[in-house]
């Protein structure tokens, strides 16, 4: 995409890449890029495909898209060539990949519903989920009441500096 812009004679703003799902409107850097539309941080969204813009249905995904366009920013999908905000057909093809970008996440989290479910059914439960952290609480606390900082905390016990913020509130509260 990088060269694509390149070749367009685009400059780059910025980059707004989350790793959350795109079924969820809360992503920091899709959020944050919003508030730069607003600011007329640049003039074109250029994404992947519509599926990775946002799976959250058709109303939502096209309300995104209008927010931009009010905003006075054009968008375009590099993997989709007909779909930008220049061409006349586009609200059209919005909705219907809009529509299947949603059913992909419903077809995903079937999928992944019923794997659990046989899962459990063959007694494999232990193995659902993240492997269970071991943390010495007391030692976070310890450290923290020392003055040494979350990050350093973190860094020392092998767990997230989020990670030390619950522990310490969870012994506050």
């Amino acid at each position: 995409m990088r060269e694509y812009a390149g070749k367009q004679g685009w400059k780059i703003a910025d980059e707004y890449v989350d790793h959350d799902s795109g079924g969820k409107p809360n992503r920091p850097h899709f959020q944050r890029m919003f508030r730069d539309a607003g600011q007329r941080k640049f003039d074109l969204v250029l994404f992947w495909s519509l599926d990775r813009f946002s799976r959250e249905g058709v109303f939502e995904t096209l309300e995104h898209l209008r927010r931009l366009t009010a905003a006075g920013v054009e968008w375009k999908s590099f993997t989709e060539q007909y779909l930008d905000s220049v061409g006349i057909f586009r609200d059209a093809v919005l909705s219907i990949l809009a529509t299947i970008a949603k059913q992909e996440r419903v077809r995903r989290s079937e999928r992944a519903r019923a794997a659990i479910s046989r899962l459990r059914r063959q007694g494999k439960t232990e193995h659902l989920g993240r492997p269970r952290l071991i943390v010495d609480r007391k030692r976070v606390m310890a450290m923290h009441a020392a003055g040494s900082s979350c990050r350093e905390i973190a860094s020392e016990v092998g767990i997230s500096p989020m990670s030390v913020n619950r522990i310490i509130r969870s012994f506050i509260a």
